[in-house]
């Protein structure tokens, strides 16, 4: 193992949970994280996937792979997870679960827009609190949380969805600076659109994309040197484009953009 795999493992490992792991960003970074020599946790709900990724991921790279069927919309799933993986020194969360909305809000099925904050939301806190505190005892470990573009302002038309994503950018910041001390490093993670399947559960149309596999890298890189990261050029474009522009008008442009990409029309 090469000096620079072994130092990440030390400051990270020896396991890592991924949530959202069947697909998208959270199956990129389980793939980035098996290639530095961490073992994993795959979560998700769709259990066949999962089984075909560890299958991928144990016989390219060597490593140990649990499976944890989950849906995380659901409380009691959740709790499951926390307790399956007592037994295991984790080292770094990367909670890449979530899902969006798109159209008005209140034309919106509510089931659907409280299933988001659950997932997005309440999960999440409950990793961070769980996994969180083992590390902060261990005075060694990482957070990394999916936030978005869209976190830091409100966005007509996926109003829900960035309302979620503000929380999650607001609870790295802070968490960031409360767990310094115990050598615990937390990134934020604010990608803009990336191609997945997200967009078809949100229905939405979009555009220019970047992919997931671009950032799980550049995550991977910034954490510890970094507290937040907007990977790709994209999220950059859309960061620096609007950062000068007061907050009530970034709301407008945004509702444009965000109108045009829904397909509630």
């Amino acid at each position: 193992m090469s000096t620079l795999k072994s130092q990440f493992t030390e400051k990270y490992g020896p396991w890592a949970v991924v949530t959202g792991a069947s697909e998208g960003i959270g199956k990129s970074f389980a793939r980035e994280l098996a290639s530095r020599g961490l073992n994993l946790v795959l979560v998700a709900r769709r259990e066949e996937l999962l089984v075909k990724l560890a299958e991928e991921l144990t016989s390219k790279f060597r490593i140990d792979v649990r499976i944890q069927p989950t849906d995380l919309s659901s409380k009691s799933s959740s709790l499951e997870l926390l307790q399956n993986t007592d037994d295991l020194e984790v080292g770094l969360l990367v909670a890449s679960a979530g899902f969006g909305s798109s159209g008005p809000l209140l034309l919106a099925d509510k089931q659907i827009e409280a299933d988001l904050i659950e997932v997005n939301c309440a999960a999440v806190l409950q990793q961070c609190q769980h996994f969180g505190s083992r590390m902060a005892s261990r005075h060694r470990g990482g957070l990394i949380l999916l936030s978005s573009v869209l976190g830091f302002q409100g966005a007509p038309y996926s109003a829900n969805y960035a309302a979620s994503k503000a929380y999650i950018q607001s609870l790295a910041e802070g968490l960031g600076i409360e767990l310094k001390a115990d050598g615990v490093d937390v990134l934020s993670v604010a990608p803009g659109p990336i191609a997945t399947g997200f967009a078809a559960r949100a229905k939405m149309t979009m555009g220019q994309t970047m992919t997931p596999e671009v950032v799980a890298r550049v995550s991977i890189a910034a954490l510890g040197a970094r507290r937040t990261v907007r990977p790709g050029w994209l999220s950059k474009l859309m960061g620096w484009g609007l950062s000068t522009a007061p907050r009530p008008l970034r709301v407008q442009i945004i509702g444009r953009i965000m109108q045009g990409m829904s397909k509630h029309q």
